[in-house]
């Protein structure tokens, strides 16, 4: 079983440029007992995105254009991401590797019904 959460995101440090700047979001994975938390940025999610949408159900991708500068902006960007991740695990049995990779895990047993999308 896989389970993830979003707990944090770390909004862009003050001393970068604006264009250069970056949330990273801190995600929590849960795999056979095991947790460990992976870094990524909206880019890699959407990139991730990308390369499942054709072969497994997907929902609907958190919209790219928000000011993340805004702590509410940033928490709702934050909440869309974790929704989007657990409705992967959620409606997929068999999760492509992509996936997997994206986590950071090997092996998993994966039981749709124990990783709710809410």
């Amino acid at each position: 079983m896989i389970a993830v959460s979003i707990p944090a995101a770390e909004p862009p440090a003050p001393s970068r440029s604006p264009d250069r700047a970056h949330t990273v979001f801190q995600v929590e994975v849960l795999c056979n007992g095991r947790r460990h938390t992976v870094t990524k940025r909206y880019s890699e999610f959407q990139a991730l995105h990308k390369r499942i949408k054709k072969t497994c159900k997907v929902p609907d991708f958190p919209p790219r254009h928000v000011p993340h500068w805004m702590p509410k902006a940033l928490e709702q960007r934050r909440q869309g991401l974790e929704l989007y991740l657990r409705g992967v695990l959620y409606h997929n049995k068999e999760l492509p590797q992509d996936v997997l990779d994206f986590l950071k895990v090997r092996r998993c047993q994966q039981d749709p019904k124990a990783s709710s999308p809410s």
